[in-house]
């Protein structure tokens, strides 16, 4: 077999062989790809933007240099010279056993070929080839460029090294392989969202649910955790110190009652035990507490990334977070503005440290955005301010980092106001550890007053430009303080 790929063949390029053309042209493998469409260039190219886009965010640092992408004239030009060939044709059983045969006649002996195949045996696929021996289905995920999943799954006459193969191949592309163990109809995955489809497809039919009320059951719930735990890792949690099988206790009865159009095999004391201990297997001795906090944390991941991009759960997220912001309570009246004002106060979370033991630079800027909401907040910019599209933004930042700090340690930020007009307030920052009172941080910013609605600085109004005016001059007094107006220079320049 062929130790190192520095050529692909690919047959197909739909929706999933233009994903396998962009996730190997980015791992620096040049691909010859044929299609009998017309459009497959411009297809094929417009697929490979996309990935492009989806891994400079991934991995800013880079990726190896891109591999070059040529149309081929044929089956037989796509994979003449190939080191790895992938087929992906449509989900006919007869095509793709003739053009498996031509690829096979095609290609040097020992050169693997996989077949994306969503659930097609494979046994039945080589059966045209004169070496069936290198035939593998590696069936991916839309999209493929960018899902990791890979079912890997032999015919009858596959050989257990080409399996491998395919596998550390595939692996060498940043994808996780799942090794089907026995050939069956739809693989792993396939089987079941083949299951969750047919029950989706019975929900609309009876008038149960909308398609959008399916989505939504999925994406704000159960699907949030598959991300990351899948389905029995979820339910050993849920059973609580007791694990799965006070899990299957109490929820067993359940697959007795009609809450689905499929049926569930009979809960036998033999199928407990399976369970159970293929659960006790998949911990790995890891504590039921601590994969609480394992899901804790991940669903906070995800939930964060998808507030960024303000969707699904992640937008309810935010929502709910702007909300909050906007009710929240103002700092007590009791305030002494003509002092720096202590309005924010944070304990160092676990998940905030880096490799050296100590809070990771991009958490203190999150710190600093805390300390700025909770000015806004002191600043009366409330729900209906902001409804009206007011608020300030952060137009320019100058951290300093002057000492560490570890987990569990209390961080508590003061605010000083330099200086401010209608549009702008210019604020210093000081972030103290609480323990000792020693400065750890300073950061120096201008807001802007924006109006969201036009995305354009205007005067501030109301309560807010109101209270700006009076906390400037109440802190203009104010010697200021040390590292203010610095700007990063080598010394003596």
């Amino acid at each position: 077999m062929a130790t190192t790929v520095r050529k692909a063949g690919l047959v197909g390029g739909g929706v999933i062989g233009a994903g396998w053309a962009a996730r190997l042209l980015l791992n620096g493998i040049d691909v010859a790809i044929f299609d009998p469409d017309p459009e497959i260039g411009r297809k094929a190219e417009t697929v490979l933007a996309g990935a492009r886009r989806a891994w400079q965010r991934l991995i800013p640092a880079g990726l190896p240099a891109e591999g070059k992408l040529r149309l081929a004239s044929s089956v037989e030009d796509a994979v003449a010279d190939a080191d790895f060939v992938q087929e992906s044709l449509p989900e006919r059983e007869d095509l793709k056993i003739d053009i498996l045969a031509r690829i096979d006649r095609a290609t040097r002996p020992d050169v693997v070929i996989g077949s994306s195949t969503s659930g097609l045996l494979p046994t039945r696929l080589q059966s045209g080839m004169a070496h069936p021996e290198r035939l593998v289905v590696g069936h991916p995920f839309n999209p493929v460029y960018l899902l990791p999943l890979v079912e890997i799954c032999g015919g009858a006459a596959t050989s257990d090294a080409t399996k491998q193969w395919a596998a550390d191949f595939y692996t060498s592309l940043g994808m996780h392989p799942l090794h089907v163990r026995k050939e069956i109809d739809g693989f792993i995955a396939d089987r079941l969202l083949e299951a969750l489809w047919r029950e989706a497809l019975w929900l609309v039919n009876d008038g149960i649910a909308t398609t959008e009320e399916i989505d939504d059951a999925i994406r704000y719930g159960a699907g949030l955790r598959w991300s990351f735990m899948g389905t029995f890792l979820i339910y050993r949690v849920a059973g609580g110190e007791a694990g799965m099988r006070h899990f299957l206790a109490q929820f067993g009865p359940a697959l007795k009652l009609p809450w689905t159009k499929l049926e569930a095999p009979e809960l036998t004391d033999a199928l407990v035990d399976r369970v159970a201990e293929q659960s006790d297997d998949q911990a790995g001795g890891t504590s039921i507490r601590e994969l609480e906090r394992i899901r804790d944390d991940a669903l906070i991941a995800v939930l964060s990334g998808l507030r960024g991009e303000d969707y699904g759960a992640g937008k309810t997220l935010a929502d709910y977070a702007r909300a909050v912001m906007a009710k929240l309570p103002a700092a007590a009246n009791e305030v002494d503005e003509t002092k720096p004002l202590a309005l924010h106060e944070t304990p160092v979370a676990a998940d905030w440290i880096d490799y050296n033991g100590h809070m990771t630079e991009h958490r203190y800027l999150q710190v600093f955005g805390d300390t700025t909401d909770a000015l806004l907040r002191y600043l009366s910019v409330d729900a209906d301010y902001l409804a009206n599209g007011g608020s300030w933004y952060t137009v320019e930042t100058h951290i300093r980092h002057l000492g560490e700090t570890k987990a569990g340690d209390r961080l508590t930020a003061t605010t000083q106001i330099l200086g401010a007009d209608e549009k702008r307030i210019h604020v210093f920052h000081s972030l103290a550890r609480a323990s000792d009172g020693a400065c750890v941080a300073t950061a120096e910013q201008m807001l802007l007053h924006v109006d969201a609605r036009t995305g354009r600085g205007g005067p501030a109004s109301g309560a807010p430009a109101a209270k700006v005016a009076a906390l400037a001059k109440a802190q203009a007094g104010l010697a200021p303080p040390d590292g203010a107006g610095r700007r990063i220079a080598m010394p003596g320049k």
